[in-house]
């Protein structure tokens, strides 16, 4: 039996819970509501929960505290959907760990659309593509892509999210080809024009910082000026 993917939203207004909820019920999904961070705490403690649908102005904790300790602790699926709609309320919000970043107001079979994308992504229960159940090795550097696991040259797991990860794989399986910012939104996102350049260069700074604190002794990700950029380490593959 296909299992029913569960995703709590966390959102303080009622009515704009209650739209979020009826429309992705609407859709297949089984969704619960919390309304403040120590509800959604409680919920995540005694419910396996598939992605988080997170506000930020909240009452107590906002949602860039939240998201900010989410990750540091998991790669659980975020998108924000915030009435802070500004550049740099996007750019903070994908900053913290967000996967997706969508502004209020919005069409509800938009935020369909990319939960339904970010799900592709994560591949939750899906059946892996021969590519994807294999495995992507670089300089003792391994990449479980099918376990969406990254381990080190020391074979310590590397905490990445779900769009890191998913970046990562693209550049990689790509070794030494440049590839456009607009390539690897569409790589790595899907066509639904839910992401732009500046999102991409978010996403590429906090992959060099993960894997140079893992140890990497270069920057494997090089950025090529008025090109985009490319993975520079020789990649072999494996299963």
């Amino acid at each position: 039996m296909q299992k029913t993917s569960h995703i709590l939203v966390v959102e303080d207004d009622p009515e704009i819970g209650m739209l979020i909820k009826r429309h992705l019920i609407a859709n297949d999904f089984k969704v619960t509501l919390a309304r403040d961070a120590p509800e959604m705490d409680r919920l995540l403690a005694s419910n396996r929960v598939d992605l988080i649908v997170l506000d930020i102005m909240l009452p107590g904790e906002d949602g860039i505290s939240i998201c900010r300790r989410l990750r540091a602790t998991g790669a659980m699926p975020i998108i924000i959907v915030s009435a802070k709609n500004e550049d740099i309320d996007r750019v903070i919000g994908l900053e913290v760990g967000a996967d997706d970043y969508l502004p209020k107001p919005f069409n509800p079979r938009e935020l369909i659309a990319r939960v339904r994308a970010l799900f592709r992504r994560v591949d939750l229960g899906g059946v892996a593509s021969p590519i994807e159940s294999g495995k992507l090795c670089f300089e003792g550097w391994e990449m479980e892509c099918r376990a969406r696991h990254l381990f080190n040259a020391d074979k310590a797991l590397v905490s990445l999210t779900p769009a890191e990860f998913n970046l990562l794989q693209v550049l990689a399986e790509r070794s030494g080809r440049v590839l456009s910012r607009d390539q690897l939104i569409e790589l790595t996102m899907g066509q639904i024009g839910a992401s732009n350049g500046r999102n991409i260069d978010i996403l590429v700074s906090r992959l060099r910082s993960k894997l140079e604190a893992g140890g990497a002794p270069y920057q494997y990700i090089r950025t090529v000026r008025a090109g985009g950029y490319e993975f520079v380490a020789p990649v072999t593959r494996e299963g």
